[in-house]
């Protein structure tokens, strides 16, 4: 059976139903006010592996997951009583519940897109205001919570289990450093609230016996809890981030409602960095579903990739690995291509399957060793067992993966009139007509479609939308995936870099002004396409094919400036480089006066247009200003790059 690290007792423990033969399980589920980005997702696939596993094993499972559509104030980081649904409501002119419809059924559409089994119940906060406020007044009524001027708080020196989950006590400095302003009502600053007060104007609200307000955080989910898996349940799960104050506070309320424990295991999963940074909307890398769409990257994918951590170990996504985790999803995806085709005779040996299984699930039972899982699996893949019985076992251990493996033959269906054409191709590469044969290869590939000759037989498939993206060209997901000239010596006397991203007409412009004026004149243009969506990675392709002096590299998907420009630095071979942003026309000849100017050792940088300071945080224009300048602007911003050894890149 299924062994899980408990985050309250900090050891791993069995999985022990308490109710013979059935699983209950709460999820805490997104708050719909925005996309849930993958960081959050990765959070629910643990909690599907969690239940695939175990009903693998044969056991019934209940699955809750919330939705909050109240959008929640979230105390400990609002005190105000700010609302996150009602300031994005406004800010697109919705009302909070078209808002809270539109997101939630986004998140449906991606949990399916991750192929994550639906929960039983999906219940909504705003369904169940009734039931946290029958959680209010009995925690009042028990003394562990108390009413002024309309707001109610947990009184957390009343319960004296607060911090058992996360380790924060009631007089430690940690539950103080978490807010932002100080609520002067409270009796003491550690506690945290039940019910708020509306203040004047607000849409969302509910009476109550203390007036008109909306709930706070953490009694929802142990009303939804408690609602729909009764008083006493077996497994919650949620993301690190969720045990404190959250499901600290759960607890409190839960077991001060109840006079128990409520919950026997929490289950948290780690973070899901990005680039090594902890992913979340305020950094600017959180990453949602559809940007894996516009890579062509099959969403599947990104759940392959989760599978090679384990759940209680952060995970770094960058696009070069969920791009690696496709290859391999495609490699398993074409080795059960072949199989499906090859006449095998079954021999159904129950042992060997058995067995593989047997080992599968020791596997996963530790602690849901997802990593191991997938190395078992690619053992399997690459064994020398009855192909036919070999896809049994890889069915078997797919109703754990998810990774829908029973879908290959589906997924690979290719129209009549392409077998047609492979059929006629046969006919011709058995009379030896292999000019004709080949046409028909290169026309189906360039329709779309792979094909593959074995031994008497011929096999198709449609080309992943992946595999046609990388056919167009290579693109790079960081400036240090990209090869460093810098050690190389120059060989042209100008590098013009150009960082494009869209605006494919400025692009046009600034590049053919560019190629006018370094007609006669030894140099290179070097454009970063920095994903661009509009025309412009085609466009730029074709000045590279046409004209030699212009090489293109493409990103995929759009980096910080910084990182962009490093590409070009990276890959720059002129003793002078010359950066220009997109909106910049060349009118005649800026290279002489440039090349000019930086023959003298003594300036690091010029440009036409520059900037003064007198304490190098404020910046004001300098044009018309005589005397030097102290930086330069950046539509062209102009240096030689050996300065690159001396300060390094952006």
């Amino acid at each position: 059976m299924l062994k899980l690290y408990n985050t309250l007792t900090k050891n791993t423990i069995l999985v022990k139903p308490v109710q013979k033969g059935k699983i209950k399980i709460y999820t805490c589920g997104p708050t719909v006010y925005r996309d849930a980005h993958i960081g959050n997702l990765r959070s629910y696939l643990m909690a599907d592996w969690i239940r695939r596993t175990l009903e693998m094993q044969g056991l019934h499972i209940t699955h809750i997951k919330n939705i909050t559509d109240v959008g929640h104030m979230r105390q400990e980081l609002l005190e105000q009583g700010d609302d996150k649904v009602i300031a994005a409501a406004i800010a697109e002119g919705k009302s909070p519940a078209e808002i809270a419809h539109f997101y939630t059924e986004r998140f449906l559409y991606d949990e399916k897109e991750l192929n994550i089994i639906p929960a039983d119940v999906f219940p909504k906060a705003t369904d169940h205001i009734e039931e946290m406020l029958e959680i209010i007044e009995q925690l009042v009524s028990k003394n562990l919570a108390y009413e002024i001027q309309g707001n109610v708080y947990f009184s957390v020196s009343a319960f004296p289990d607060y911090g058992k989950l996360s380790g924060n006590n009631i007089d430690g400095e940690l539950l103080d450093a978490v807010r932002i302003e100080a609520d002067p009502l409270k009796k003491d600053s550690r506690d945290f609230t039940l019910w708020k007060k509306a203040e004047p104007g607000r849409e969302l609200k509910w009476p109550s016996k203390w007036g008109e307000g909306f709930p706070g955080w953490h009694i929802e989910c142990s009303a939804m809890s408690i609602k729909y898996l009764g008083s006493h349940f077996d497994i919650h799960t949620g993301g690190v981030d969720n045990i404190f104050p959250h499901h600290e506070g759960e607890i409190a309320q839960s077991e001060g409602y109840t006079g128990h424990d409520v919950v026997n295991l929490w289950v948290h999963g780690q973070h899901l960095l990005a680039d090594g940074v902890k992913m979340s909307k305020s950094s600017g890398n959180s990453f949602i579903l559809s940007d894996l769409h516009e890579q062509s990257i099959d969403p599947l994918s990104f759940r392959y990739l989760c599978l090679t951590a384990k759940y209680g170990t952060r995970l770094n996504f960058t696009f070069n690995s969920v791009k690696a985790a496709q290859r391999g999803l495609t490699r398993i995806r074409n080795l059960i291509w072949n199989w499906n085709v090859l006449d095998c005779i079954d021999p159904n040996d129950k042992t060997v399957m058995n067995s593989w299984t047997d080992r599968f699930l020791e596997t996963i039972n530790d602690n849901l060793n997802l990593p191991s899982a997938i190395s078992l699996t690619w053992k399997l893949l690459k064994s020398d067992i009855n192909p036919r019985t070999k896809l049994n076992i890889l069915h078997k251990f797919d109703q754990v993966l998810g990774l829908g493996l029973s879908n290959v033959k589906e997924l690979y269906q290719v129209p009549n009139y392409v077998r047609d054409m492979v059929n006629k191709r046969k006919l011709l590469r058995n009379v030896s007509n292999y000019v004709e044969a080949d046409t028909i290869r290169d026309e189906l590939n360039a329709q779309g479609y792979v094909l593959e000759d074995t031994v008497g037989d011929t096999r198709v498939r449609p080309k992943t939308a992946f595999e046609k993206r990388e056919e167009l060209w290579y693109s790079y997901s960081s400036s240090s995936e990209v090869p460093s000239m810098i050690n190389q010596c120059d060989s042209v006397r100008f590098t013009v870099g150009i960082l494009a991203c869209n605006y494919l007409d400025d692009v046009k412009r600034c590049v053919s002004s560019s190629l006018k004026y370094l007609n006669y004149i030894n140099a290179e243009i070097i454009i970063v396409d920095n994903n661009s969506h509009d025309g412009t990675g085609e466009w730029t392709e074709q000045m590279a094919q046409s004209n030699s002096r212009v090489k293109v590299i493409h990103t995929d998907h759009i980096l910080g400036e910084a990182a962009a420009k490093n590409i070009i630095l990276r890959q720059a071979r002129g003793t002078i480089i010359i950066l220009l942003d997109t909106s910049v026309e060349i009118t005649g000849d800026i290279f002489s006066p440039i090349e000019e100017i930086l023959t003298d050792d003594t300036i690091g940088l010029t440009g036409p247009l520059g900037l003064r300071t007198d304490n190098l945080h404020h910046f004001h224009d300098g044009e018309g200003e005589s005397g030097d300048m102290d930086a330069m602007q950046a539509y062209c911003f102009s240096f030689k790059r050996s300065k690159i050894k001396e300060v390094g890149f952006m």
